[in-house]
């Protein structure tokens, strides 16, 4: 089932891109429903460089275990200027490694008037629990939407 928002926001393009591969900006537009903690030696990067997997442990509001999963960023362009970040981590354990199909991209373009096209989808297959993932993971986007709305224009 696919997750999909399409947002304007209040800031230009290089600004989000850079936003977008920000583990900071990551964890505080999962926050408060979702803490995001590194498992890695040396916590998270200053910025996603597409440098191979980074396993992180997750929390419902910051108490109940939601396990593991890697973050596995790449790059790409796409004609007409569209910059895409791609996530092909998955979930490695608790209650999302029932998903066995992962892929999540977002992209950033122009809008012409000083703003950012923002497109952010999640594929995810679980057979038949599909549909209570899809439950979760759309109300989850939908906060991580409106967060992005907010912080958009303080990204400079």
């Amino acid at each position: 089932m696919n997750v999909f928002l399409r947002l304007t926001l209040d800031c230009e393009p290089d600004a989000a891109w850079r936003a977008i591969a920000n583990p900071a900006v990551f964890k505080a537009v999962s926050s408060p429903l979702m803490k995001i903690s590194s498992k890695e030696k040396d916590g998270f990067p200053e910025a996603w460089l597409g440098d191979g997997p980074h396993e992180v442990s997750m929390r419902l509001l910051g108490i109940i275990p939601l396990g593991r999963q890697t973050i596995d960023i790449s790059f790409t362009q796409r004609p007409g200027g569209v910059r895409m970040m791609v996530d092909s981590g998955k979930p490695l354990s608790g209650p999302l490694s029932v998903v066995k199909s992962w892929d999540h991209r977002m992209a950033v373009s122009e809008t012409g008037n000083h703003q950012t096209l923002y497109r952010d989808r999640l594929v995810v297959k679980a057979g038949l629990l599909t549909p209570f993932i899809f439950i979760g993971m759309w109300t989850f986007w939908q906060i991580r939407g409106a967060k992005l709305k907010k912080l958009a224009p303080t990204w400079k």
